[in-house]
């Protein structure tokens, strides 16, 4: 199994909404013991023994636009199939605090999910879905590539949280 953390590197984007992703596999690191990262495949990795099973993490380093590049590099290498990958992204089409498991669909506007499904061919994977919200007003991209608030960076850990249960009531 591949979870594919989606964000932007550089500490410019660290607490952005578009970020989620690398946000929550930084959270992982105080729930799952083990994890080293390292540095291969456009991205940072790691391999993690879960219940004496193989789990890969991944967050590319290619900008969200080119996430695909990196996932594409990790799988081949790996012999991961589509149907073991579960990408971790911001949606602003679920509300802030929601998380929820979707198999499949569209891209809705998403970079980093259009790079992932266009190397692909396919829209046929899991995704984990942070909500952030849509903005009352103003531009989207603005919002997204804005940082989270200090109450809503308070509030992380507990949407998290809730991610992470979602995460292990998967069968791995």
């Amino acid at each position: 199994m591949l979870f594919v953390f989606l964000g932007n590197p550089g500490i410019k984007y660290r607490m952005n909404r578009h970020n989620s992703g690398f946000l929550f596999a930084d959270f992982l690191e105080t729930k799952i013991k083990g994890i080293k990262w390292n540095s291969k495949f456009k991205g940072e990795w790691a391999k993690v023994d879960i219940n004496g099973n193989p789990h890969y993490f991944l967050k590319p380093q290619t900008f969200m636009n080119k996430s695909g590049e990196s996932v594409l590099a990790m799988t081949s290498f790996f012999k991961i199939p589509v149907k073991e990958i579960v990408v971790v992204h911001d949606d602003i089409e679920t509300d802030f605090e929601k998380v929820a498991i979707k198999k499949g669909g569209g891209t809705a506007g998403h970079n980093g999910l259009r790079s992932i499904s266009k190397v692909f061919g396919t829209n046929d994977y899991l995704r984990l879905k942070i909500g952030t919200g849509r903005p009352s007003k103003g531009d989207v991209s603005s919002f997204v590539l804005g940082n989270f608030t200090d109450d809503e960076q308070i509030v992380l850990p507990l949407i998290f949280d809730k991610a992470f249960d979602l995460l292990a009531g998967l069968e791995l």
